[in-house]
């Protein structure tokens, strides 16, 4: 019975979403001051195709299926999140983002339907360093959300990497530019915002490593 009940308030979110969906956009609706702070440094990096999109304040209830369905995203597979890894077992005196070879904190972004494996990362980045630093100092690890928002200036949900506060190295998993049509989705800097944007742009923009870091 709960199962049902919560298959039928599914149902309901996605055809209210649906139907907001078709609503024309409002004339006299502003941009929030963070739509026209992320546009505007993107278009100064030279991304053209992306875009922005409101959604509701239970998004994060919802199916992947739902959330596909009001972001007009081509497949659940395109919905990704940018999530904030700190180095645990970094040295002493790595304390910043300054060496991206050797970094303390990375933004990693993966698909909603990809499992992370943070074991990838760590290899990926003792070869990066040609061996030079012993595997034992790669320990990647989410970061405290007070950490994460102060890095980026983002709350949680709504990390993106657009307009970090810090240049944090980013990597995008490999499976991510695989993907078909190129266009995905991610957070927007800010909990009910997200992002669209063509991936080819992205990664001239953001200059991710690109790693098979995930596994369906």
């Amino acid at each position: 019975m709960e199962e049902l009940e919560s298959r039928q308030t599914q149902i309901l979110n996605r055809i209210t979403q649906l139907e907001l969906s078709l609503l024309p956009p409002s004339t006299d609706e502003q941009p929030s001051a963070t739509v026209a702070r992320l546009s505007a440094a993107l278009v100064a990096g030279g991304v053209k195709d992306f875009s922005f999109k409101r959604v509701s304040s239970d998004y994060y209830d919802w199916s992947l299926e739902a959330r596909r369905d009001v972001l007009g995203a081509a497949s659940i597979h395109h919905l990704c999140k940018s999530i904030v890894l700190v180095n645990t077992q970094a040295a002493s005196d790595i304390t910043d983002c300054s060496d991206r070879q050797n970094s303390k904190y990375y933004v990693v972004v993966v698909q909603y339907t990809a499992r992370f494996s943070a074991d990838t990362v760590k290899n990926f980045l003792y070869t990066l360093n040609n061996g030079k630093i012993p595997k034992k100092r790669f320990n990647l690890r989410l970061a405290p959300e007070e950490i994460s928002h102060e890095l980026t200036g983002f709350e949680h949900n709504g990390v993106t990497c657009v307009g970090m506060k810090t240049d944090i190295p980013v990597i995008l998993d490999e499976a991510i530019v695989k993907l078909q049509p190129d266009f995905f989705w991610l957070g927007g800097g800010e909990i009910d915002l997200k992002l669209g944007i063509r991936t080819s742009e992205f990664i001239n923009f953001t200059k991710p490593f690109i790693v098979n870091c995930s596994g369906s």
